[in-house]
């Protein structure tokens, strides 16, 4: 389940690239996860238990940050290549040890050091291929960081599992309610009050069906089901072979040209990801957590 989400989160960069084309971004946040609230209104009824203000307090943090991540990355695809995109969000799978062991106190192990380091050559090496007219280092700043908060995302949810008992879909409900709120606060500021009348090509609307049906509902109900019952590093798995996807969709469909040492770095940074992911001689398994009622 984790590797058809890597592959339908690797597809989101060119399709959000595409619709951010005809929509402001905040804007398009807000219209992504507004719909997809709208399509999860269901998954909502476990809020009237007992639970529901400690879920309350955990979606709306977990969301908080997701809104956070979510305005990194689509400014992030804009200003650059979507398959620059794509290689430098899968930094976080050798950023999230080091989250591990700031917020959950697991130290990592010497490799994840290794990996990180090499992790960042490679994302230098694919930043340096950027085209002159696509913003060289903007862009690509902001998939750096949003590669950090979404290592801390993956910590925080584990973190966070126990203190709520939402099912997987309702968390994804909230979250996706906090982000529309959020963006459309932040989209009313930027723009005084106005906003920007909708798109009517159908393509624009088959992307946003894709982006809230597969991308949100689909892959952030997988995320958090996985999340809650195993290590954050080996829920990072799925960032490590997500650019793959990534790169492939924005060549084969954007057209886009990636020079030989964007590639050799672009892979450094996967090589790097899965080295991190392989288990250690004598490792002990994954902590599960069960199921909440």
């Amino acid at each position: 389940m984790l590797l058809l989400v890597a592959a339908v989160w690797g597809s989101s960069y060119a399709v959000a690239k595409t619709a951010t084309q005809q929509l402001p971004v905040l804007e398009f946040l807000a219209l992504r996860f507004g719909l997809t609230f709208i399509v999860l209104l269901p998954a909502l009824k476990p809020l009237l238990g007992v639970q529901a203000r400690k879920g309350l307090v955990v979606a709306g943090i977990l969301g908080a940050n997701l809104l956070a991540i979510f305005v990194c990355e689509t400014f992030g695809v804009s200003l650059t290549a979507a398959s620059n995109a794509a290689f430098l969000i899968s930094l976080c799978v050798a950023i999230t040890p080091l989250a591990e062991w700031w917020l959950l106190g697991e130290r990592p192990q010497a490799r994840m050091f290794w990996a990180a380091g090499v992790s960042a050559v490679g994302a230098a090496m694919l930043s340096l291929t950027s085209p002159a007219d696509m913003s060289l280092g903007w862009g690509d700043g902001l998939m750096l960081l949003a590669a950090c908060l979404r290592a801390c995302m993956v910590c925080l949810t584990r973190r966070l599992a126990g203190r709520h008992a939402l099912p997987a879909l309702t968390l994804t409900a909230v979250q996706a309610g906090v982000i529309a709120i959020g963006a459309l606060l932040l989209a009313l500021g930027q723009s005084k009050g106005s906003l920007a009348p909708l798109p009517t090509a159908s393509g624009f609307w088959w992307a946003m069906a894709w982006l809230v049906l597969a991308c949100t509902v689909f892959a952030f109900f997988a995320q958090n089901h996985a999340a809650a019952r195993s290590s954050p590093s080996r829920v990072s798995l799925l960032m490590g072979s997500e650019p793959v996807f990534g790169a492939l969709v924005a060549v084969h469909w954007l057209g886009e040209d990636i020079r030989p040492l964007g590639w050799i770095g672009g892979l450094l940074i996967v090589a790097a990801a899965l080295w991190v992911t392989l288990p250690s001689r004598g490792a002990r398994p994954a902590l599960t957590v069960p199921s909440p009622s």
